[in-house]
């Protein structure tokens, strides 16, 4: 078992890490542990255990700015930015229980360096767009900085978007800055019913393509549909495409109206339609983004696949045949949420080979450690890109001490 530090502030992380870089030391970079287990296994000599570096240290609601350290819980920033009436954009998911922790164990540093983002994201944006600032300590036992408290204060190279997805393998960060935003008024979600994948992504990429700022746009087939909060509303073995708009309240209704009238013109979207308001709508979006169908079923490994909207019914029905298969889409088709058996080799050819023909990617968000270990859990990089990789993380940190391996062997 490893040894565990605990800073409680920027000082004693320096400290920790600048020894660790002299003593060749690996640390693992954790906050409350809730993502832990995506990614692959880590075997480090210590923990960095983040979790003492938590508050928040600046919010200014009128200039739509928050800064807090990087382990600082998403629940204490929403309960702060509810209070004014704001939220972040972006969505972030509490994915805390998909992998088996308490609800409410992530942290904003966290949500940041795994780059997680909600069904927002097709309007809002990922959660590195919404990423101001940061201080940290690199590999080298060097503290720095980079961004601010605007989204155009970058000179030279724009950090925040290199380190958001970078889970924790260049530098750990100390505090973290995001820009948020006024929460909508009023939320109604338009139900379709019945549609098969391929009409369901063409009923999608029509309400993105229209005039009524859409903001969430998922299909859920039947299997589960059966199990979410729409069930009640869909009935049994019912598929359900679900679109939602946000905004002012009569803005939302005028647009929800426009929008059922559009879809019931013609074709397969003039299947029987529905309505959720308010807390009913904000339900389903939320377990739609913290994959509650997986969550009951945690034996299920889960890849996150994303390609083209129009490619993804394609690819779906090419690993249809896949043991225990579970599948729904969000981002309009572009995200293909599938679950199936823990096969290790073959289902990973599998999918990776589904995925290169429409071009896209995957990702094995969780599986058994042994699973983990043997497949790569991210996309694969072209000889390119990999050596572009080696490049960052030499600069970043030369001696691999921050979460090495986390991504990819070499690294």
């Amino acid at each position: 078992m490893s040894d565990s530090w605990k800073p409680t502030d920027d000082a004693q992380v320096l400290e920790a890490v600048a020894w660790a870089s002299a003593e060749e030391v690996p640390l693992e970079i954790v906050g409350q542990g809730s993502k832990r287990s995506f990614g692959r296994p880590l075997q480090c000599e210590r923990d960095l255990d983040l979790s003492g570096l938590s508050g928040i240290t600046l919010y200014e609601p009128g200039e739509l700015v928050l800064s807090a350290k990087a382990g600082t819980a998403l629940s204490e920033i929403r309960a702060a930015l509810e209070d004014a009436r704001q939220e972040l954009a972006f969505e972030p998911p509490d994915l805390a229980p998909f992998f088996g922790r308490p609800a409410g164990a992530g942290t904003l540093g966290g949500t940041i360096a795994a780059n997680l983002s909600g069904p927002r994201r097709i309007n809002a944006g990922a959660a590195r767009d919404h990423f101001l600032g940061f201080q940290a300590v690199s590999g080298r036992g060097e503290r720095f900085k980079s961004g601010g408290r605007v989204m155009k204060n970058v000179t030279g190279y724009d950090l925040p978007k290199l380190l958001a997805g970078s889970f924790g393998t260049l530098a750990v960060m100390t505090d973290v800055t995001v820009k948020v935003l006024p929460a909508p008024e009023k939320q109604r979600t338009v139900l379709l019913f019945g549609l098969d994948d391929a009409a369901a992504v063409a009923a999608l990429s029509a309400a993105l393509g229209s005039p009524h700022e859409v903001s969430g746009a998922a299909h859920l087939p039947a299997a589960v549909a059966a199990g979410s909060s729409v069930d009640f509303v869909a009935g049994a073995g019912t598929a359900v495409t679900a679109i939602r708009l946000e905004g002012h309240g009569p803005s939302v209704e005028a647009r929800c109206a426009a929008l059922r009238e559009a879809l019931a013109a013609g074709g397969p979207a003039a299947a029987a339609q529905e309505e959720l308001h308010s807390q009913r709508s904000r339900t389903l979006w939320r377990e739609i983004a913290e994959l509650a169908p997986f969550v009951v079923r945690p034996e299920l490994a889960v890849w996150r696949i994303s390609v083209a909207p129009s490619e993804g019914p394609k690819v779906a029905a090419t690993l249809a045949d896949l043991p225990e298969m579970l599948h729904y889409f969000d981002w309009g088709g572009g995200l293909l949420w599938l679950g199936t058996a823990a096969g290790g080799t073959a289902e990973e050819v599998r999918v990776r080979g589904a995925v290169a023909t429409v071009g896209g990617h995957a990702t094995l968000l969780r599986a058994p450690a042994r699973v983990r270990l043997a497949v790569p859990v991210f996309q694969p990089l072209d000889a390119a890109r990999a050596a572009l990789s080696r490049r960052v993380k030499e600069g970043f940190d030369p001696r691999r001490i921050l979460n090495p391996g986390r991504m990819v062997p070499e690294l």
